[in-house]
């Protein structure tokens, strides 16, 4: 390959127009080359519109089971709802429904499905999966998806296990990821074992929805060999079920400012599929 790849991805696209909107003007301005679509957003018939209007924007599934809403109705999947027919946010007691109770298991199955069923009607091409709150790290969910998702053409997961070094060359005090870190890395390994592929590095977990300028152009420029993956999470601002705290708007600043599109011409940037298939 020559040059270090990067994939930088935007997680919520179809969350609320405020996220569709910075998606598109840092894709068209800036560097961002992918977008994870939640296909139960309340925006996300508008994040289908916009990426079919941008043939570069590649687009991946963000499976939502928790803070969120199922595609399927609320009457399907009792046990993964609350009272509001929204999922359940409490993601310790979730994750060990899921794991010991068979009627949850059956149910989160349904649900995955469901999901990955609205994105192939969606007419967009799968480029890559993971799923909000990386989810995904649950083992239960983990086989889920590897199992429905090779149905449904999925040849690339995100597997969040961030390097905390590379981070401290940046700010040396960064820390945090420990959990990550460690079920991460078994999660690459379990889609390495069925032919699944994904970046050998990610970065965004300690930093999340508190990514900048100086942060993303730092990961820029002291990225480790191979293809790694940066994610963020731009908006125009905050909006309703956005999370308290983040910082949407720096983030689209960062992934437009002159600074990152200056770092990105010494890398190879790309989508999933791009270096997947290479």
């Amino acid at each position: 390959m020559g040059r270090k790849g990067l994939i930088v991805t935007a997680d919520d696209f179809g969350a609320a127009p405020e996220v569709n909107e910075a998606v598109e003007r840092a894709r068209l301005d800036g560097v961002l080359t992918c977008a994870s679509l939640m296909v139960s957003g309340a925006a996300a018939g508008d994040a289908v519109r916009r990426a079919k209007a941008m043939p570069g924007l590649k687009v991946g599934l963000h499976l939502v089971l928790v803070e969120g809403r199922p595609v399927l109705p609320a009457a399907y999947v009792p046990d993964l709802v609350g009272p509001d027919g929204a999922f359940r946010n409490d993601m310790v007691q979730a994750s060990f429904a899921m794991a010991f109770r068979k009627t949850v298991r059956r149910q989160l199955a349904e649900e995955i499905e469901a999901q990955f069923e609205a994105f192939a009607a969606t007419g967009l091409k799968l480029d890559h999966v993971n799923a909000h709150k990386h989810f995904h790290l649950h083992p239960t969910i983990a086989g889920l998806v590897v199992e429905t998702g090779r149905r449904f053409g999925m040849k690339a997961m995100r597997a969040p296990c961030e390097k905390l070094g590379v981070l401290r060359q940046i700010e040396p005090k960064a820390a945090g990821g420990e959990i990550e870190r460690f079920c991460g890395a078994r999660l690459r390994e379990r889609l390495n074992y069925n032919g699944i592929w994904s970046p050998e590095h990610m970065f965004g977990l300690v930093w999340t929805g508190a990514m900048n300028t100086a942060r993303l152009t730092g990961l820029m420029r002291h990225l480790p060999d191979g293809v790694s993956e940066i994610y963020l999470h731009p908006a125009t601002g905050p909006y309703p079920g956005s999370t308290p705290g983040y910082r949407y708007a720096q983030e689209l600043m960062a992934l437009t400012s002159p600074e990152a599109r200056a770092a990105a011409q010494s890398l190879h940037l790309g989508a999933f599929a791009d270096f997947a298939s290479a």
